[in-house]
């Protein structure tokens, strides 16, 4: 059992319990044993952190990754992606299913969860796959999966586009008490495409992904969430349209929850210039017009989460041409200081970044965290808003490179990383 650690006069950010103030945070036994005012609580001779100006959080909980392993650990094992999750502030993520092999069955989820219980760095929360091997043809066992630890399921990589398979799926996973995740894409539209269509992709000479062929699939899959009555929660959203859409059905009651990633309220097409392929994903980077709908969508809570949609490549995946070349970037070790940047231009405020970072990933997956009340498990994340670094390849502890942010001065970083009451990561020159 972790011995104490008394986390002193720093700003406490807990929205779950209103509080947002300096106080101190006693852990012991791997839990949370104290919240209270500064100087009013006994360090009960364990580790004692000041960490005056400093913010204490509710552990982060990125509901949206790829740890590639089993089958492409050239490119992240669960040890080396939990270990940059921590390093990025995160104290829990949710594993998508496009390994190799798919995770659509028991014996590939136990065996995520035993490989993230031996690196020890985060809890992995494995999802698994809507059909068998992905392919959109049949149901996969939702029983087996929520039986051996799954908390939701997806095809993430690759849309459902049998409608009534979705169908399906929706009134299944409801039994299974699973999160069905939809990756909207319509592929009749976006296939063949690299980067957002418009004016830029016509004159980089490559095919575009129009924005229609995203909301297309939202539009239907919240048509099937009220046809059905059952929960969706809506990946990777990037476009204007997309969010119109989830703002209208939530008015209209539909269970829908979504999730954007720091790259849609940071970044333009404009960022692909140059055939740039670390700017290559799926959804592609979209207009200025967007970036600005996501950061009010994030604001007015049509938007329910952030999410890194974090997906490691090899070298040679992304350095080739860019129709060939991989989607996705890495964004474990980027979350904290690209949201933190909305706040800072007052875009956001810091509660409103704990519940799209923590309090609500929790939620929506019906996992714990995202408080800090008294007994409940010790996960904590400490955050130096004004910690700056120059993002490099040599500081990234991920095991592949693939980020468009490489080079850039941030501000901001998790600082110390407490999971359970072990500290999982402490920033160098941070000590107690």
């Amino acid at each position: 059992m972790p011995g104490s650690i008394l986390l002193k006069n720093g700003r406490v950010i807990d929205p779950a319990n209103g509080i947002d103030q300096i106080q101190d945070v006693l852990i012991a036994g791997g839990r949370i044993s104290a919240v209270s005012q500064p100087g009013s609580l006994p360090d009960q001779g364990g580790v004692v952190y000041d960490l005056q100006g400093k913010w204490v959080v509710p552990g982060l909980i990125d509901m949206h990754v790829h740890l590639r392993e089993p089958g492409q650990e050239y490119k992240e094992t669960i040890e080396t992606g939990t270990r940059a999750a921590a390093a990025g502030g995160f104290t829990a993520v949710a594993a998508m299913p496009n390994t190799k092999p798919v995770n659509d069955n028991q014996t590939v989820t136990v065996f995520i969860l035993a490989k993230a219980a031996e690196a020890g760095f985060a809890r992995v929360y494995p999802v698994g796959a809507i059909s068998s091997g992905s392919n959109g043809e049949h149901l996969a066992e939702f029983g087996e999966l929520r039986q051996a630890g799954a908390v939701a399921v997806t095809d993430d990589g690759l849309p459902v586009g049998n409608s009534q398979l979705m169908r399906r799926a929706l009134e299944y996973a409801g039994n299974h008490d699973l999160l069905v995740i939809s990756h909207a894409e319509e592929m009749t539209l976006s296939h063949g495409g690299a980067m957002n269509d418009g004016a830029l992709a016509t004159r980089l000479g490559l095919r575009g992904i129009p924005h229609v062929a995203e909301e297309i699939m939202v539009y239907r899959d919240l048509a099937l969430a009220e046809f059905t009555g059952r929960p969706i929660h809506i990946a990777h959203v990037s476009t204007r349209e997309s969010l119109s859409l989830i703002r209208r059905a939530k008015e209209k009651g539909v269970a829908v929850t979504a999730e954007t990633a720091p790259h849609y309220f940071t970044l333009t097409e404009k960022a692909v210039d140059g055939y740039n392929t670390l700017a290559k994903m799926n959804p592609p980077l979209r207009t200025e017009a967007d970036v600005v709908a996501v950061c009010e969508a994030l604001r007015d809570g049509t938007l329910d989460a952030i999410a890194t949609d974090h997906a490691p490549h090899g070298e040679l995946d992304k350095d080739r041409e860019f129709d060939l070349a991989a989607n996705g970037i890495i964004g474990l070790e980027t979350a904290v200081p690209l949201t933190l940047q909305l706040v800072r231009e007052n875009q956001l405020d810091a509660r409103r970044m704990m519940e799209l970072l923590s309090v609500n990933p929790a939620r929506i997956l019906g996992v714990p965290g995202g408080t800090l009340s008294v007994g409940a498990p010790a996960d904590i994340t400490v955050i130096d808003p004004e910690k700056r670094f120059v993002f490099t390849e040599e500081s990234i502890l991920s095991k592949s490179r693939n980020s468009p942010f490489l080079g850039w001065e941030l501000q901001g970083k998790a600082v110390l990383t407490i999971l359970e009451g072990r500290i999982t990561w402490q920033e160098n020159g941070f000590s107690s």
